[in-house]
């Protein structure tokens, strides 16, 4: 399996005005980082949350965590435009 770079991760962060009202989301879906991060944070594992979100990748997870610890160190993250 081959790891993806930060810069790969964090392409995967998309954010449109007209969807989500322009929160971060993952690969253009209306699927928020934030969903993600909340069900981690309540004890949800890596594989509850694919099965709950069929849509995502493991990677989606990772591109998730890297984006809240980028923001929560004070790095400026943009997020790629969406479709």
């Amino acid at each position: 399996m081959t790891r993806l770079t930060d810069e790969q991760l964090l392409s995967r962060i998309t954010a449109s005005p007209a969807k989500m009202h322009g929160r971060a989301a993952i690969r253009g879906m209306r699927i928020r980082v934030v969903d993600i991060l909340d069900n981690l944070a309540h004890g949800a594992t890596r594989e509850e949350i694919l099965k709950a979100f069929p849509e995502l990748e493991p990677e989606d997870i990772d591109a998730s965590l890297l984006y809240a610890a980028r923001i929560m160190s004070g790095v400026k993250v943009q997020p790629q435009a969406a479709e």
